[in-house]
């Protein structure tokens, strides 16, 4: 028997296709998706060697992502093309689950072919790997099976990171991202892994949402430096355009640092987590693969901080978590029900349309929602009400609950371009953009040494430890009544403000795990209760906390301890810290800083005054022109004494 296994996601070339990481713990690996908007987009292609002339059988791993509501033609078609040619049968026509279907079997000569995936219908078809066998078998087609078969297959093997952090940050928003600076430029060397190609998470041009809160904050106004530096100037939510939020910027802070201090590690997730073997509550390593090899690298650290948003190097290592509505008497909250449940704050696709100058068509899909006059969104765009998955496991269904969320935005939008009788308002209107990823707002949150509660910032109650501040209201977010009338499942949402709400520092307590001893938390799984959490949830908010973490973890190195240890011992560090601030960076050309000097780039000179002791010695000629500059614009510099006047 031969065999050839390919994923598809490390294809040579993915055309219009976009990788899929958001569901890599449940699939165990990424997936491709043809996320056209209607119209299909172009081949993703790939040479594989095929090592033995024969009849090959070629299997495909796909699915109907619309099957989940049994309605019309399955969405995601596409074909698998060999050489040019297509094989017979159509893919992602399989049912609602992952699983194999068979693409057809033909002969093949020794050597290279060239393979694509040859999208039908632009609508999100999609493709998980390619399996070539001589004698017909099947891979396994669930996991464990599949996961140890594909690890054998594709010979994945494990390479160790040669270096040992002090902090390894799992989850590229903007805590991740703020935690590793803050790390990063007070002395510590950083990893910080993230499972997109661009950093930003929420905030980025892949999701589109807006920054919310405010830095800069009593009691620490100097908390804040760095996510104002990596904010973008734009970047508001759901309808501006991808450059307005920055993503480039944000990786750019990193490579002005010195390359020994730290790892930006993209396109990696976190897929495993090993505790110390002496300690069990203590994290040695965590073992991450790339989103687009499958390569997988280990990653060994002092001190971890899970910024990952679904709490995930928290719960591999068993740490308590909660989930959803804590009842009233839990934290003896208000806005709590009387009741437990696992209602959560759902989440958003976000998209809008533009303006054509020419009439433009809509595909007349009936795999969507059936909507009518009476049920239809008369909209151009959808910003963070366009959410839904209140009711699901945001962890371990956010493939559906992405689905779900596109899903009714296509259906909407073909119902209002050609069934609506207002269908002429959007003959020119053409659909722009619609997030491939989930927005998510809520999932699973840890129990840190302190559950920050709505008591807690609504009675402003004074704790030791304060930290970053929330400036944001209790902003609680509910299935749109209306809309949970109408459909059988919701997709819009309506939010609930409790008022103006003091600005309140969070505790440190609430920034590390209580039973996984060098873990921080960071990003929207601090320790806090639901109605807490809709408070403190925000991007910049949840940039300030991840600066925290980042000094806090510097404390930690110094001081060779643990994060509780700094509450406990040596928060007085900490604090200083805080009320320093990050130190921000000064971006100039030719290296100017903060202090007072010269610069003569034509002659090769580097400059004089303050911190400037090792520039080149002047000559008298240059010295003599420094003072008639001097004198022409009235300058007093320190390095010449009194005040030249003309």
């Amino acid at each position: 028997m031969a065999h050839v296994w390919l994923e598809a996601e490390a294809f040579d070339s993915l055309g219009g296709w976009v990788v899929d990481a958001q569901s890599m713990d449940q699939m165990g690996s990424a997936y491709v998706m043809a996320h056209g908007m209607g119209i299909p987009v172009a081949d993703a292609t790939t040479v594989c060697t095929i090592p033995a002339a024969g009849t090959w059988t070629v299997w495909v791993r796909t699915r109907d992502w619309t099957a989940a509501w049994g309605r019309g033609v399955p969405a995601g078609r596409f074909q698998l093309l060999v050489n040019g040619q297509a094989l017979p049968e159509v893919l992602g026509t399989n049912g609602p689950a992952w699983g194999w279907q068979k693409a057809g079997s033909l002969g093949l000569p020794q050597g290279e072919i060239r393979l694509a995936f040859h999208d039908l219908t632009g609508f999100n078809g999609r493709c998980d790997a390619l399996y070539f066998t001589t004698d017909g078998d099947t891979p396994p087609a669930d996991d464990p099976e599949l996961v140890e078969f594909r690890r054998q297959k594709a010979a994945i093997a494990v390479e160790d990171d040669p270096v040992e952090y002090d902090l390894v940050v799992a989850g590229g928003g903007m805590a991740g991202i703020c935690a590793a600076i803050a790390a990063m430029r007070t002395g510590s060397r950083v990893a910080l892994i993230q499972d997109r190609p661009v950093l930003g998470g929420c905030n980025s041009s892949e999701v589109r949402v807006g920054l919310g809160g405010f830095a800069h904050a009593e009691p620490y106004p100097n908390l804040g430096n760095v996510v104002t530096e990596i904010s973008p100037v734009f970047g508001g939510s759901g309808t501006y355009e991808a450059e307005c939020y920055e993503d480039a910027r944000k990786a750019a802070v990193f490579r002005s640092q010195p390359a020994n201090t730290y790892r930006l590690a993209l396109n990696e997730r976190v897929i495993a987590v090993e505790p110390d073997p002496v300690d069990p509550q203590r994290i040695a390593a965590v073992v991450t693969r790339h989103t687009r090899t499958g390569a997988e690298r280990r990653y060994r650290a002092r001190l971890f901080a899970d910024c990952t948003g679904d709490a995930v190097l928290a719960r591999q290592m068993g740490a308590a978590t909660m989930y959803g509505r804590e009842a009233r008497a839990a934290f003896g909250e208000s806005l709590a029900p009387e009741k437990a449940n696992t209602q959560v704050m759902g989440m958003s696709v976000l998209w809008y349309a533009r303006k054509a100058p020419q009439p433009t068509t809509f595909p007349d899909i009936d795999w969507g929602i059936p909507f009518s006059e009476e049920t239809v969104y008369h909209i151009r765009g959808g910003d963070w009400e366009w959410e839904t998955g209140q009711a699901r496991d945001q962890a371990e269904e956010a493939e559906y609950i992405r689905d779900y969320g596109m899903m009714a935005v296509y259906a909407n939008w073909s119902y209002l371009k050609n069934h609506a009788r207002r269908r002429n308002e959007w003959s020119h209107d053409r659909l722009a953009w619609v997030s491939p990823i989930g927005g998510k707002r809520e999932s699973y949150r840890v129990f840190g040494d302190h559950v920050l509660t709505q008591v807690d910032i609504e009675d402003h109650i004074d704790y030791p430890d304060a930290t970053g501040t929330t400036t944001w209201s209790l902003d609680l977010h509910f299935p749109d009544p209306e809309n949970e009338a109408k459909f059988a499942e919701p997709f819009r949402s309506c939010a609930y403000h409790r008022g103006i709400v003091k600005a309140y520092p969070v505790p440190y307590r609430c920034l590390y795990a209580r039973d996984v001893t060098n873990l921080f938390l960071g990003g929207r799984h601090l320790s806090a209760s639901h109605a807490a959490f809709s408070c403190v949830r925000v991007m910049r908010t949840l940039g300030t906390l991840g600066e925290v973490i980042g000094l806090a973890a510097t404390v930690c190195r110094e001081e060779n301890c643990l994060p509780r240890a700094v509450y406990e011992t040596h928060f007085a560090k900490l604090k200083a810290l805080m009320e320093k601030g990050v130190p921000t960076r000064v971006y100039h050309a030719y290296g100017c800083d903060t202090a007072e000097s010269y610069h003569f780039k034509e002659l090769g000179f580097i400059g004089i005054g303050p911190g400037k002791e090792n520039a080149a010695p002047l000559d008298p000629a240059l010295t003599e022109r420094i003072r008639v500059l001097g004198m022409k614009h009235k300058f007093r510099h320190p390095s010449f004494g009194e005040e030249m006047m003309e």
